[in-house]
């Protein structure tokens, strides 16, 4: 191409009445009075979900592959059939009180990329897949982050079918009963470029007026069940110096997590979301707790400094209170960057269509978490209102989203047909 011939490629923009219609039509199913969805994982109506993408998909001229665990994969052609492919996409799963656009967005706005190719009659270099993870939610069944943590290989097939949710159905039998039991086997090799576009889930980019985040990586997290033992006793009798009260001990832990958060700002995370207290009476002492401790960062350094400084903290708060403490980890997700190369694709689109932009850490799990250990990814974040997100009220302005949708398309073609 001449290089003063205008490239019409850069002018082209996605349907964005069209990809709203679509989350929308995709939001009746599992609708709660509350306008928001409950469309829980490898249930009835994440069949429906699932059967709906699958004719979009098919609409759209792609071929379609199921693998073992259920994640969908949707492939649109391109000329060369064997360069690596470019991948997007997200979950279409929610929580019990989801919203419209958590994980959907990623899924619809894959889709609507396909659409504006298609309508543009533009076929790339290297072939496009977007694809449905199957529950990255884990609120029925754990792990979390299932399908692409089973596709890369961090669980295990045969133990990730066992599993069960609280009425004993295993995934497998839930998969099988919904007509997701795939057998077509998909390679983590030959995976040029995995892109996955989300609502920020935060209040970040809403309180910047920034349209697009940036996403340089995700945070890493430990989470810990921790168990403080005293001893329960009459609140009326008992002494203020004589009492081993395992809640006040669990007061000075969770003073302590959110000072550690605070200490290495901005970007850690200190949260106490659980807590269980024995015998629970208004006039007993408390004699044991339990409670949830996550932390998270940008660093490994610091979140091991953060782990470290908190069982130091520990053993002062076991022993002015008289108590014992005890404190497991659960879950360790390390911290995790995204290709610079790719991040750069998606700042430059952004800047290139004149959208305001912002580099951003994730501080949620997603499943481009696991596929950056084995691809090339990035991130690409629109605001949510009010940053509220896992709730029935979760929103998004369309604009915001056909936004963010253009953006995945251009760093998609930029990945999938070379910088031009």
């Amino acid at each position: 191409m001449n290089a003063a011939t205008p490239n019409p490629i850069h002018a082209l923009r996605v349907n964005g009445q069209r990809l709203w219609e679509t989350l929308m039509e995709l939001a009746t199913i599992g609708a709660t009075p509350k306008g928001g969805v409950c469309r829980l994982a490898l249930t009835d109506l994440d069949r429906l979900g699932r059967d709906f993408f699958v004719r979009q998909a098919k609409a759209a001229g792609c071929t379609i592959r199921i693998d073992s665990i259920g994640n969908i994969f949707a492939r649109r052609a391109g000329r060369d059939t064997a360069r690596p492919v470019v991948m997007t996409g997200s979950h279409i799963d929610t929580q019990p009180t989801g919203g419209k656009f958590d994980g959907n967005y990623g899924v619809m706005a894959g889709l609507e990329v396909f659409k504006t190719l298609n309508d543009a009659g533009i076929v790339t270099q290297a072939p496009l897949e977007v694809v449905v993870w199957t529950n990255e939610e884990g609120s029925r069944f754990v792990p979390v982050m299932m399908g692409s943590g089973t596709f890369i290989g961090e669980f295990g097939i045969d133990s990730v079918l066992t599993q069960k949710d609280r009425d004993g159905i295993s995934v497998g039998e839930a998969l099988n009963a919904i007509g997701y039991a795939g057998t077509d086997v998909v390679s983590t090799e030959a995976i040029a470029a995995y892109f996955e576009a989300h609502i920020e889930q935060g209040p970040v980019l809403e309180a910047r007026e920034t349209t697009i985040g940036v996403v340089t990586g995700a945070l890493g997290q430990r989470w810990f069940d921790v168990v403080v033992t005293g001893s329960e006793a009459h609140a009326g009798p008992t002494p203020m110096g004589l009492r081993k009260d395992a809640l006040l001990a669990a007061s000075h832990v969770i003073q302590c997590v959110n000072q550690l958060a605070l200490d290495h700002a901005p970007n850690a995370r200190g949260t106490v979301g659980m807590l269980d207290v024995y015998p629970n009476s208004r006039n007993v002492i408390p004699g044991t707790v339990k409670f949830s401790v996550d932390l998270r960062a940008d660093n490994d350094e610091i979140l091991t400094a953060m782990v470290a400084s908190l069982h130091e903290r520990l053993v002062t708060i076991a022993k002015n209170g008289s108590v014992s403490i005890e404190m497991t980890q659960v879950v360790y997700f390390p911290p995790q960057a995204f290709a610079a190369p790719l991040v750069s694709a998606v700042r430059s689109s952004a800047i290139e269509m004149g959208l305001s932009e912002m580099d951003v850490v994730s501080g949620a799990g997603h499943d481009a978490v696991y596929m950056a250990r084995v691809a090339p990814t990035a991130m690409i974040f629109v605001p949510c209102k009010d940053g509220i997100s896992h709730n029935e009220i979760e929103d998004a302005r369309p604009d915001h989203l056909e936004a963010g949708c253009n953006v995945l398309l251009h760093a998609m073609l930029k990945q999938a047909n070379g910088a031009d």
